[in-house]
């Protein structure tokens, strides 16, 4: 039963990626919690997960040339050291088990919280950041670029520990650093910085164990047709029902992990 069960999760969620646009590890990871699944593995399986799942959007978007190469280059300047530092201090700690599930629980709840209200305001946040555009910081590459690293920084650390943050919270902020960048090569421009900073985490996790290589299979089965078929049906149901309804739902299920 819990193979079906996964499986038909892997294809909700994929379905609702491909329709919407929200990260599939804000929607995966309470799932497999919901199965059961013990947090560290949980975390590292949906990283690799993501990893997967995505290298397909890269294909598409770069097609499209929806990427902006430079920003994902200085986004990666920041993640991935900070991954893999994150990485080296899980491991070093020497932390039972118990308790680093417990940790991770924890960051994973603040990282839904931020990502519900990210989705939520997320339109909002455009605006405003469109309108101050002519800030002097969008007009200098200096000072743009260390904050395009530093918000690498803290994408690396938040999606190392919980899974969550490559998508809602990337692209919120970067919706900031540049108001004038189309939205479709700023959700590309995430995408692909999204692929390797996954991949090195998930990989990562899979060397302490914290992978479970036949629960990735399962939900690859279910999510890699999901995300066509919502793809495909994108634009024909209300986005902002969608993105309201799965933002609601991933508040509750933040608060409820932090309290």
């Amino acid at each position: 039963m819990d193979l079906v069960g996964l499986v038909v999760a892997g294809l909700v969620v994929g379905f609702i990626v491909g329709m919407t646009g929200v990260g599939g590890g804000s929607l995966m990871t309470p799932i497999l919690l919901w199965f059961g699944i013990p947090p560290t593995t949980a975390v590292g399986t949906d990283l690799l997960y993501a990893a997967i799942t995505k290298a397909g959007g890269v294909y598409v978007h770069n097609k499209k040339k929806n990427i902006n190469w430079s920003i994902t280059g200085w986004l990666s300047l920041g993640s991935i050291p900070a991954a893999l530092l994150t990485l080296w201090t899980l491991h070093s700690l020497h932390t039972d088990i118990t308790v680093l599930n417990a940790i991770i629980k924890f960051s994973l709840g603040w990282a839904l919280l931020f990502t519900s209200v990210a989705i939520i305001f997320k339109k909002k946040l455009l605006v405003f950041s469109q309108r101050h555009a002519g800030d002097k910081f969008h007009n200098e590459s200096k000072t743009q670029n260390f904050l395009t690293v530093a918000i690498g920084v803290l994408l690396g650390v938040t999606v190392t520990l919980t899974s969550i943050g490559a998508g809602a919270l990337g692209t919120v902020t970067l919706f900031f650093l540049y108001p004038l960048l189309p939205t479709p090569r700023l959700v590309g421009t995430e995408i692909a910085h999204a692929v390797p900073l996954t991949l090195v985490a998930g990989l990562g996790h899979a060397t302490m164990g914290n992978l479970d290589l036949a629960l990735l299979g399962q939900l690859l089965i279910g999510s890699l047709p999901g995300i066509y078929m919502g793809s495909m049906l994108s634009g024909k149901v209300p986005d902002l029902f969608l993105r309201n309804a799965i933002a609601i739902m991933l508040f509750f299920v933040g608060f409820k992990l932090v309290y």
